[in-house]
């Protein structure tokens, strides 16, 4: 049997936006409302989703680095910062890497 071939086109790479973006309202949600009896659970918590959350990004990363379309508004908050110039008028999205 032939092993099914990894999707690359840009309703894969939009599904993981979302994914991404599912993870980052998990974490905001646990950092937000959730209670630990410790600092420690809380970190193994955070520890938990970022390492779900991380091959996401990744394979998100490689689709965008090879070349793979994507709109602005499908973009994970956390992939999104809105900057804008001194006056204040124009405003625009773009993809930063969060730290």
């Amino acid at each position: 049997m032939k092993k099914a071939a990894a999707r690359t086109d840009k309703y894969y790479l939009r599904d993981l936006h979302l994914e991404i973006d599912l993870y980052d309202r998990k974490l905001a949600y646990m950092e937000k409302y959730e209670e630990f009896a410790s600092d420690t659970e809380r970190e193994e918590a955070e520890k938990k989703l970022l390492a779900k959350r991380a091959p996401l990004e990744k394979a998100a990363m490689e689709l965008v680095a090879s070349g793979v379309e994507y709109e602005e508004k499908d973009l994970p908050r956390s992939y999104r910062a809105l900057s804008s110039d001194q006056d204040g008028t124009r405003k625009t999205l773009t993809l930063v890497k969060r730290a």
